[in-house]
């Protein structure tokens, strides 16, 4: 008998392939599964086709062939040159109508190009974002597509079937146009990195402000797990700071060499932002901050040579410093949030994608690494405004932030006396005092650049543009 036509296939069996794979199978699909070293192919097939129906082949052309039309093709190889180097491979293979999906973490310019490639041979493509790690891939993660309308008609039941359910709400929606849903999960990834790097410097704030151990923190972080911090990442860093090194007997965390290191996600998020003109202050000094701790000769000259004229962190009242990091911590991952979204919106508009913030929060709630309790309260707040310009100006936000910003204050204060360093702490503090301020010393700088390089300036007191004349009578004309 010959083997049945797959309704999905998948190709690149790592761990994230495999596992994407597995799920499919899982709910019943039948998956075609392909691999470049067919080793790994029957290899899924033998520990694993007891899950579902897999049709496996040794090369492209049968993989392809395995597939019934219109053909749905995900691709999970490294990005970059391996994934176009997959789509060549594949492309002189399909027909119209063919759908092909870019499922790694991709640069979204790079998906643009992929789309507006294939879809010149009647092609469809589609960048999906999908995170949750290798238990997402498995289980049910976020999926983040972009591409045609048309292509989500076809892909989106099997993909919304797959992800993670939240109130029985599937985490996946049609994102939009082109590079859109990789665009949105590489947002998605920069606020990784800003809620990581919080959470470490409320770490380092426990233990350098009350002696704490590792165990003990991560009893503090249980108990704020329990309340509006609730998330995958303070679950899995209460987890973390219990673990002890089996050689050492010591805690894990503090076996671990303090360099952490990225995949470029965040950079491309921090550079994106600077290209739109959007401040993502905390995701950058996120960003940042992992850069400087792999600065390893920097780090050793200034070790032990830079003047530090510290004072003790002094903690007079252990439980009202926990609680003031809690505070700050919160305050400070909802600015973190507030930025990213600021940063879809603006490339919506630039790129005409039209994306659904609230959506994106209510694809966030299950199954992503940033999956988080607050995120049904921003969802709720663009429900109540699509068009909210500024997420912490939401009045639920507007107050559950403000009740903490005297605890983020001293907080962010004992650190700078003490010599702790909590760039996305201060960062996110300085963001919120300026974006809330009654008037900004921008003016200044705006008065020195028409002063240096007749850059003019708008007044406060009447329309127009204007010039001064710096190095003559210093009369203002209007530009």
């Amino acid at each position: 008998m010959s083997a049945p036509a797959a309704q999905i296939g998948v190709t690149g069996l790592a761990v994230m392939g495999r596992n994407l794979a597995r799920n499919l199978a899982r709910h019943g699909y039948t998956v075609a599964v392909h691999n470049r070293s067919n080793s790994r192919t029957e290899s899924l097939v033998a520990e694993h086709g007891h899950e579902g129906i897999f049709v496996p082949s040794a090369s492209t052309e049968d993989f392809v062939a395995s597939l019934e039309r219109p053909r749905k093709i995900i691709v999970m190889v490294k990005a970059g040159a391996a994934t176009d180097a997959v789509i060549e491979e594949l492309v002189p293979l399909l027909d119209e109508g063919d759908i092909v999906i870019d499922a790694g973490n991709a640069h979204f310019p790079d998906t643009r190009r992929r789309e507006a490639a294939l879809k010149a041979k009647g092609l469809h493509f589609v960048g999906s974002g999908v995170s949750g790690g290798e238990e997402g891939a498995l289980n049910g993660p976020s999926i983040m597509p972009g591409g045609s309308r048309e292509s989500y008609e076809v892909l989106g039941p099997i993909l919304e079937d797959i992800s993670a359910k939240v109130d029985g709400v599937p985490c996946c929606t049609y994102v939009g146009p082109d590079g859109a849903g990789h665009f949105v999960k590489m947002v998605h990834n920069g606020i990784e990195y800003a809620d990581m790097q919080l959470i470490a410097e409320a770490y380092d704030l426990l233990k350098q402000g009350l002696g704490a151990s590792a165990a003990e923190i991560a009893d503090i972080f249980r108990t704020w797990n329990e309340g509006d911090l609730e998330s995958f990442l303070i679950e899995i860093t209460a987890e973390v700071l219990s673990q002890v090194d089996a050689e050492t007997g010591q805690a894990f965390v503090d076996v671990v060499l303090d360099q952490a290191e990225q995949k470029g996600t965040g950079r491309w998020t921090v550079q994106n932002a600077l290209d739109l003109g959007v401040p993502i202050t905390g995701i950058a000094e996120a960003t940042f901050a992992r850069a400087l701790s792999g600065s390893v000769p920097q780090r050793a000259a200034a070790r032990g040579t830079l003047p530090a004229h510290v004072a003790p962190l002094d903690v007079p009242d252990r439980e009202a410093f926990i609680e003031d990091v809690r505070l700050a911590l919160y305050a400070s991952k909802v600015v973190a949030y507030s930025q990213g979204f600021d940063q879809i919106a603006a490339a919506s508009a630039e790129n005409g994608w039209d994306i659904d913030r609230g959506a994106m929060a209510r694809i966030w709630r299950g199954g992503c690494i940033i999956r988080a309790r607050f995120l049904n309260r921003i969802t709720e707040a663009y429900e109540r405004d699509a068009d909210l310009p500024l997420l912490l100006a939401d009045e639920y936000f507007t107050g559950a932030v403000g009740n903490g910003v005297p605890a983020w204050r001293r907080v962010v204060a004992h650190a700078a006396l003490a010599g702790v360093p909590t760039p996305a702490f201060a960062s996110s503090l300085a963001y919120y005092d300026a974006v809330r301020a009654e008037r900004l010393p921008a003016a200044l700088i705006q008065a020195q650049r028409d002063f240096f390089g007749a850059h003019t300036y708008r007044r406060t007191d009447r329309e127009g543009t204007f010039h001064t004349e710096w190095s003559g009578d210093r009369a203002e004309h209007e530009a």
